[in-house]
């Protein structure tokens, strides 16, 4: 549960000044009696109410059910005693707030059994309070009855958002430790044994420069050899760091999905080997949109990626069951579409998009052979 004094304004958007207005309006209600000792009751009531209410907010555990119960007690007293129904649009507020499914469920359930009788008892009483405020009435009702459901289903998407906030926050870490271990193994590999070894064939050459002029010229090509073969290393290396391989970005959109409670299933060989740099970064960053737009705006429950590499083409497939394209042109005018479009056109790949329960996304990029020295541009 949230702070009780924030709670208002956090959750709903409302001002705090038309609640104000529900904390007076049951003393209004009270001092309309004619009977001190009515007035007297009232206004311990509504006192013993509004600190149940504080209370179940700063409770934990059964405590929260304990305060709740006493303010469905109290709102029926008031609803049947003073004519007071609008203590019900406080419960329904509160009850909404409740994480708990089971708690959630039950005390909305108590709350609008025990509302909608103390109401229709008023009107069976011909109680004049119930008929003269009927519209406000009706409004409560349709109150009690709509504002815990879209509460609660707020708060729940409103963690949920923040949970895949922070999937998407250690997944990225976790890429990036891994990438720092990755190029440290990488350097480690690709220039430690060749270093040392250059390092010690210079050494020889240097002592026997002056005993074999001949062995000599033979390590030192060898260490001009071995310094060559070190730079072409680094080039691919770099080559590597420069784009987005499509195995990384399979296992980050895979963590991602299962943070956004999407099941996810691949189909196909995610390492790629006969296709350049550029055109697997592009496919990468083509799917890393597709996927966000999935988490996003589709409501899908599931989702599949899958990978069919052909002769000239690489194809890949993203489907999901979730609402469909509303409509193709005002989806292909936003959610990042158009740059998908943009980069596949540079590579002189393709894109093509259909609703079948669901959304299917088809992605062609042209196989081309990788040369690492002239992607890395060095």
């Amino acid at each position: 549960m949230q702070k009780w004094h924030q709670i208002f304004q956090r959750n709903t958007g409302l001002n705090p000044y038309v609640w104000v207005v529900f904390y007076i309006l049951p003393f209004y209600f009270i001092f309309r009696s004619s009977s001190t000792y009515e007035v007297v009751i009232g206004i311990i009531i509504i006192l013993v109410f509004f600190v149940c209410y504080v209370l179940s907010f700063v409770s934990k555990g059964w405590l929260v059910y304990f305060w709740t119960s006493v303010q469905i007690l109290i709102s029926i007293t008031m609803t049947l005693v003073f004519g007071y129904v609008y203590f019900a649009l406080f419960l329904a507020f509160f009850i909404g707030n409740i994480k708990n499914r089971i708690g959630f469920f039950t005390l909305y359930s108590i709350h609008l059994v025990t509302t909608v009788i103390s109401i229709n008892y008023g009107f069976v009483s011909k109680t004049p309070w119930f008929i003269t405020q009927l519209p406000f009435v009706i409004i409560s009702v349709v109150a009690v009855i709509l504002l815990p459901v879209t509460t609660y289903n707020r708060n729940k998407n409103d963690m949920l958002q923040i949970q895949l906030e922070d999937a998407n926050k250690k997944i990225s870490e976790m890429v990036k430790l891994e990438e720092r271990q990755r190029i440290a193994r990488d350097l480690h590999d690709t220039l430690g044994q060749k270093l040392s070894l250059i390092g010690l064939k210079s050494d020889l050459a240097s002592k026997l420069i002056t005993k074999n002029p001949a062995r000599a010229q033979a390590e030192i090509n060898d260490v001009r050899q071995t310094a060559r073969s070190a730079l072409k290393e680094v080039r691919e290396m770099v080559t590597e760091m420069r784009g987005t391989r499509l195995e990384d970005e399979i296992f980050r959109i895979s963590q991602i999905l299962k943070a956004a409670q999407i099941e996810f299933t691949l189909e196909g060989n995610s390492e790629l080997t006969n296709i350049s740099l550029m055109n697997e970064n592009v496919l990468s960053m083509c799917l890393k949109e597709a996927v966000n737009n999935i988490v996003k705006h589709s409501s899908a429950s599931a989702c599949s990626i899958m990978i069919e590499p052909g002769r000239t083409d690489l194809i890949v497939t993203v489907k999901d069951n979730g609402i469909g394209i509303p409509s193709e042109t005002a989806y292909t005018r936003g959610n990042g579409l158009r740059g998908m479009w943009e980069r596949l056109e540079f590579v002189n790949g393709s894109m093509e998009m259909k609703s079948d329960k669901g959304t299917i996304l088809v992605i062609k990029v042209p196989n081309v052979l990788k040369h690492p020295e002239k992607e890395a541009g060095i």
